[in-house]
């Protein structure tokens, strides 16, 4: 089977790779129809991880079930599935509590917790942008979709990582009805979580980056965007609410967090949220942050590669905020969150801007990886069912929105890719 794989830094290459293929009797393989890059997946990228040469890459992944071990119960051959990134077992003591993000069965280290498809320091786990995926226990992993999954991959595959991850952000953050809420970073998790807490009725949200086209976006669904480049973000919002700040806020940018020089500060958005948040406030922290970088040393310090980084902790303690952090554990949410999408409540293939085959895939992460203008989340899809071998998939969100604002066209400004294009008549 075709995979992208990881070969060093910056380099993803498409080749050849011995096919999945079940290896316990409660395993199902998948074929992979719809996967996306992943912010996470850029640490790897560029070499800031632990990640092995050779392993294939990709953990939001989306498919049809075509096998299932004999003690799979559930799932049938045929089956549109997404996949939680958290791979887990359903019965240890963290899966128990519904901590899956920490499933201590699936982590073949004693002394860690958590497992992942194509994932540094999560598990000997092969990635799913490939043609084939090995999904384990298949009963408890996989969320089965509808009879509209088929034509709907771009909103559900949302559901394997950063719509719930955005969510969770804000449930630790605690966002409520009427809140005020600061997220810091427009890419996809930031989007997410300020989708989330638009969707939970927040009464003002911020969202907070230097990367013009990200910050329409926020701003295309309701956020208020605050261009770091041109405006302190604490400021802002303490300027808005009496000096008191937000209620709560989410940080989803995390280790790698720069200012729009292009200069790495790991504090950068902690201490950003620990002033724009008001006393007593909580902070979400979905942000990847490591134990290791070992790109650290040289982009920050020697402190920052070994994971320690200095928060304003005096302020944070004297204003009594509330920190929730770490990866989110995604079968709490996902049901939920589909059930949503199945509804009509959320549309999260908003975010989507290229969708590509996979042999696309090097080019792809390079763009992405630079933050190329327009290029805020990347779908590829390995089995061929890529629209974008057609005239029309080739044009970016942006570009089909622009079209729909010279037709006027209402509601676009919420259409994902493929509503536009059957309003648009492609």
């Amino acid at each position: 089977m075709k995979a992208a794989v990881y070969e060093g830094p910056r380099t993803v290459t498409v080749k050849d790779v011995p096919d999945a293929k079940i290896e316990h009797p409660c395993d199902i393989l998948v074929k992979i129809t719809t996967t996306n890059i992943c912010g996470s997946d850029l640490h790897m990228y560029e070499g800031r991880t632990s990640f092995e040469t050779g392993r294939t890459l990709g953990h939001e992944n989306l498919g049809q079930v075509v096998e299932v071990g004999k003690a799979v119960s559930k799932v049938q051959v045929g089956d549109w599935v997404v996949l939680p990134f958290n791979i887990a077992c359903g019965f240890c003591k963290q899966c128990e509590q519904g901590l899956t993000n920490y499933c201590l069965t699936m982590q073949p280290k004693p002394d860690m917790a958590g497992a992942a498809y194509g994932f540094a320091e999560m598990g000997p786990y092969q990635g799913g942008q490939a043609e084939l995926l090995r999904v384990p226990y298949g009963d408890f992993n996989a969320l089965r979709l509808g009879e509209d999954a088929a034509e709907r991959q771009l909103d559900y595959v949302m559901l394997a990582d950063i719509f719930p991850t955005g969510y969770h952000a804000t449930e630790m953050a605690g966002v409520k009805p009427g809140d005020q809420t600061i997220v810091y970073g427009a890419g996809p998790v930031g989007l997410m979580a300020a989708y989330s807490a638009i969707l939970k009725g927040a009464s003002r949200v911020w969202v907070a980056d230097h990367q013009p086209d990200r910050l329409r976006l926020a701003e295309e669904i309701g956020a208020i965007a605050i261009n770091t480049a041109e405006q302190d973000p604490a400021e802002v919002v303490k300027e808005a609410t009496l000096g008191l700040g937000a209620d709560n806020g989410c940080e989803c940018v995390g280790y790698q967090a720069h200012d729009p020089q292009g200069k790495e500060d790991a504090t950068l958005t902690m201490n950003g949220l620990i002033d724009s948040v008001r006393f007593t406030g909580g902070i979400g922290v979905v942000g990847v942050f490591l134990p290791e970088d070992p790109g650290g040393a040289e982009a920050q310090g020697e402190l920052e590669a070994q994971g320690k980084v200095p928060l304003d902790f005096g302020m944070l303690w004297f204003k009594g905020q509330r920190i929730g952090t770490g990866q989110a554990p995604v079968k709490r949410y996902n049901r939920a969150l589909r059930d949503l999408i199945v509804g009509g409540r959320a549309e999260p293939s908003f975010l989507v801007s290229h969708e590509l085959g996979l042999d696309e895939a090097s080019s792809a992460y390079e763009h992405f990886d630079n933050r190329d203008d327009g290029w805020t989340k990347v779908v590829l899809h390995p089995n061929g069912s890529s629209r974008s071998t057609s005239g029309s998939s080739r044009h970016t969100l942006q570009e089909l929105r622009q079209e729909a604002k010279e037709q006027g066209i209402e509601g676009r400004s919420h259409m994902n890719k493929q509503q536009l294009e059957r309003a648009l008549r492609r």
